[in-house]
């Protein structure tokens, strides 16, 4: 059963943090709920044609298949491959609006066996809702990774954040013993 979905989305975070988790499989559970395991197969950096081991979940019932990075251009588009039972390529495309990030997402598959009964009767639209769930998701996760990191600097502004590195300004004392 052959199905193309596209869902285009405008999340309110930079490109650089967005394209961070549609490049990264293992952070798909953040915000995509069938996305129950994946795990890199060999231990290379991630590069085109890297696998991972993946399970999604689809009501009660549980899908094995692999992912493979396809194509990958680093915050700007990604495309991965799944073999069966989605046999699928979804492509992600991110543009920076301001300080927003558009997505265009296209999910292009043959979806086989048992997945299909489960699936197939569903009207494009419902698809396209279903999926566009997950921009929604992903954006309130940014949301607050963003609020966790402001509170912290909030709550100790001696403490810096960039690029997930944190500087801690310390005060020495003289070295002097009182007597």
């Amino acid at each position: 059963m052959r199905r193309h979905v596209e869902v285009n989305a405008t999340i309110g975070h930079p490109v650089d943090r967005v394209f961070a988790y549609l490049a990264d499989p293992l952070l798909w559970h953040e915000f995509a709920p069938a996305c129950v395991f994946r795990r890199q197969i060999g231990d290379h950096p991630p590069r085109i044609g890297t696998r991972w081991m993946a399970t999604d979940r689809i009501g009660p019932f549980r899908f094995h298949f692999i992912d493979e990075l396809a194509e990958l251009e680093p915050n700007r588009r990604v495309v991965w491959q799944s073999s069966a039972p989605w046999n699928s390529r979804v492509e992600y495309v991110c543009t920076r609006a301001g300080e927003s990030t558009d997505i265009e997402a296209r999910y292009d598959g043959d979806i086989s066996g048992f997945l299909r009964l489960l699936t197939g009767w569903l009207p494009p639209a419902v698809v396209r809702w279903v999926l566009s769930q997950d921009f929604r998701r992903l954006d309130q996760r940014l949301g607050q990774e963003a609020t966790a990191a402001r509170r912290r600097q909030q709550y100790d502004p001696d403490v810096a954040i960039e690029d997930g590195f944190v500087a801690v300004a310390v005060d020495h004392a003289d070295d002097v013993t009182s007597s």
